[in-house]
């Protein structure tokens, strides 16, 4: 075809195999307008590693029986594809090791769980469901879904929420992750009627998910679905919500709708059967962002306007893949940041130079202090959306500071949104996120202390239970240890 003879196109196809392969191992952040492609490409290479390695044989397998090895070229073709298979297969056992990272991160969570979660439904799982992988549906039996519930009365779509519960057969109670009995919640309506029998329960911990997408784009329906569909089978109540984006919203809008989301949660979940005092809150990427954010500046009133006196306290947060720095204050970013420039133009719009106090505050890493809940920070090694040495430093300031676990899991060979489907890495991330919340909202009350405010309007909160926290400190840090805080 075209005048190329099989040696010759098993020999192309053989350099993009390659080529995708490496890519996928040592992915670059330069130069800019490839990093797109070259983010694309690897996440997909990565989490669907064992789909490439199946496709890759059986075009190898097609291309020798065209005749792609009567000359040279084929040969040539058959050693890069060889490389290549390499390359995946190692892909898939660093893929393999995700769960033992995750443990380690936890460190003392991971035993005392044992007995904090009855029942064993928190527990993580031993082995890889590679029925999930091959199939990688994130939706699960035994959960139903409730869209497009309003948490601010305005009628714009971006302010709508879904509710993941899981279904009961009326009459079989049902014992959740945290040893409750489900029971059917009492409702005074029939919209509230058909909420309840469809959760049937009470009392349920609740997750609340919130979707990345730069700030700019994304939906409640695209992203945390593996987790989501995970804990509610599991007995959880999880909330996804919309947010507004940007460029029709201005910072910190996207912040604001996520904390009148949370009071929504905190005012109306119980009608769905969820407990308002054990939230945990999760999300990627921009999401990683609002979710740290939502755990710093509980009841920060600069950030709840019209409703200051709420009470947006969360049992713990779980930022994955996360942007932490608005101001690139340790120069991991550099010059051409393609990040600064979507900043200023489309989300903060302000120039960085002249308004740095803006982006100051918008960052998670000036918000870290002593009295904020549990976190479980996780990045990917090899993460060129948002740099994991961000997560690092992230990681070594709220730890030299907050009383509370600081878990840090830095997973090797992994790129941004690996979550997003089910894949070898996410289903083990997923299992030790649940092991981590079930964890939190098991382990009595915390950050449940009066709210002191200083004169510019920030909150101090103490942990009712935070003293002694750092002598058993459950933070051992896989993969690799943050850098120490930057001096004040």
């Amino acid at each position: 075809m075209w005048g190329v003879s099989a040696p010759g196109w098993f020999l192309i196809a053989s350099i993009a195999g390659l080529a995708f392969t490496l890519n996928a191992l040592r992915p670059r952040r330069r130069p800019v307008f490839l990093l797109g492609f070259s983010f694309f490409s690897a996440w997909l290479t990565t989490e669907l590693a064992v789909f490439h390695l199946a496709w890759q044989i059986v075009a190898t397998a097609a291309f020798v029986a065209a005749g792609a090895l009567d000359s040279w070229p084929g040969y040539v073709g058959l050693a890069l594809t060889g490389a290549s298979w390499i390359g995946l297969a190692w892909i898939v056992r660093v893929s393999l090791g995700t769960g033992a990272v995750m443990d380690a991160a936890l460190g003392a969570i991971a035993t005392t769980l044992a007995s904090d979660a009855p029942n064993g439904e928190a527990h993580a799982s031993a082995t890889v469901s590679w029925a999930r992988v091959l199939l990688p549906s994130p939706r699960r039996p035994g959960v139903t879904k409730i869209r497009n519930l309003a948490y601010v009365d305005d009628g714009d779509r971006r302010h709508r929420l879904d509710i993941y519960a899981p279904k009961r057969p009326d009459g079989e109670p049902r014992a959740s992750a945290t040893g409750a009995i489900a029971t059917p919640a009492p409702s005074a309506t029939a919209n509230g009627e058909a909420h309840a029998s469809a959760t049937g329960r009470t009392g349920a911990p609740v997750l609340l998910q919130i979707h990345g997408g730069a700030w700019m784009i994304g939906a409640k329906e695209q992203q945390g679905l593996p987790l989501m569909y995970q804990f509610a089978q599991h007995g959880w109540i999880c909330v996804a919500i919309n947010y507004r984006l940007s460029p029709r919203a201005t910072w910190p809008d996207h912040l604001l709708d996520c904390k009148r989301a949370l009071a929504w949660v905190k005012e109306h979940i119980g009608e769905y059967g969820g407990d308002p005092d054990r939230i945990v809150v999760t999300g990627g990427s921009a999401g990683g962002h609002l979710t740290a954010m939502l755990g710093l500046t509980a009841n920060d009133a600069r950030f709840q306007p019209g409703f200051e006196s709420v009470d947006t306290s969360v049992r713990a947060f779980v930022p994955m893949y996360a942007v932490y720095d608005f101001t690139d204050r340790d120069g991991i970013r550099g010059r051409r940041d393609p990040l600064r420039r979507s900043l200023e133009r489309h989300i903060v719009k302000l120039m960085r130079d002249d308004h740095l106090s803006d982006f100051d505050l918008a960052s998670p890493m000036s918000h870290v202090r002593d009295g904020v809940p549990p976190c479980f920070v996780v990045h990917g090694e090899l993460d060129t959306l948002a740099p994991v040495e961000e997560a690092r430093s992230f990681v070594g300031l709220l730890r030299a500071v907050s009383t509370e676990p600081v878990a840090y899991a830095e997973l090797p060979g992994t790129h941004h949104a690996f979550d997003v489907f089910p894949s070898i890495r996410s289903l083990q991330a997923v299992d030790r996120i649940e092991r981590f919340a079930a964890w939190a909202v098991n382990r009595g009350a915390v950050n449940r202390g009066a709210v002191n405010r200083s004169s510019d309007g920030t909150s101090a909160e103490r942990s009712a239970d935070g003293a002694g926290v750092r002598a058993n400190d459950p933070t051992t840090t896989a993969r690799t240890e943050p850098s120490p805080a930057r001096p004040a």
